[in-house]
């Protein structure tokens, strides 16, 4: 495929999506609803496979950043994301099963809800404040079942959710929970590009130059977040969740105003 203006404008925005996912997540926010703008007479499904791919890129390249730099909990990472990758599974295949427009009230009452207490309480994630819990491993299962099959079933906001979780629940700082974040980033998505792929969804042509620049937004992004370390993480996180909060509830109202 050669570089078309529908191309150009859907790598611009996997470089941008590449960059915010790889501090704080929510990069979808960008590059899929850039595929729906710019790549019209293609199949949803293909759109939302070719998403995943491209994402998939350049998450394995922020994890593997976030290992060289970041003291990650690799036990707690693993089990959730082991878990992740199975509830994934479970949470595309209820989509049938259940409307998932049903759950949008709920999804935005929840993240008005983690702005707030990210807000309110300046000194969350800004340093490391590992809690004593008795069962790590429960724990780790229960963000990882939760958050996998909501990421499979729905998505928008996932990895910010993951990142509070991380927070909130074992005491880590924004930098050592968004580099987490990744590694249950990468399950899931690997979750959705064998899913797609076994479906024949996936555009190869346009999701590997996608990649690339999803790639090269990645490595700007973690290397901009271990350098300046959580304080900028948190006020990014809060941005993101911000946009986040806006672009949801204005499809919300839209779709229950129609």
């Amino acid at each position: 495929m050669e570089l078309s203006p529908e191309l150009f404008g859907v790598c611009a925005a996997a470089f941008l999506a590449g960059f915010i996912d790889a501090i704080v997540g929510g990069g979808g926010l960008v590059q899929l609803p850039a595929l729906f703008i710019f790549m019209t007479t293609q199949p949803d499904a293909a759109l939302l496979g070719t998403n995943k791919l491209s994402s998939i890129m350049g998450t394995s390249v922020a994890t593997w950043r976030y290992a060289r730099s970041v003291d990650i909990n690799w036990r707690i990472a693993l089990v959730a994301a082991g878990t992740a990758f199975a509830f994934s599974f479970m949470g595309a295949s209820a989509v049938r099963f259940f409307p998932k427009e049903a759950l949008r009230p709920l999804i935005l009452i929840l993240l008005v809800g983690v702005a707030i207490y990210t807000a309110v309480k300046k000194d969350l994630g800004d340093s490391q404040h590992l809690k004593n819990l008795p069962n790590e491993f429960f724990y780790a299962v229960a963000i990882g079942a939760g958050l996998g099959f909501y990421d499979g079933f729905f998505g928008p906001g996932a990895g910010s959710f993951l990142i509070f979780s991380f927070i909130l629940i074992f005491g880590f700082d924004f930098l050592q929970a968004s580099a987490t974040a990744k590694v249950v980033n990468f399950s899931t998505n690997l979750a959705a590009v064998i899913y797609f792929g076994a479906t024949n969804n996936l555009l190869f042509h346009v999701g590997i130059p996608m990649g690339a620049c999803n790639i090269l937004g990645a490595v700007l992004g973690t290397q901009l977040a271990i350098l300046r370390g959580s304080s900028f993480v948190r006020v990014f996180f809060l941005g993101v969740i911000a946009l986040i909060i806006a672009k949801f509830g204005h499809d919300t109202i839209k779709l229950y105003l129609q």
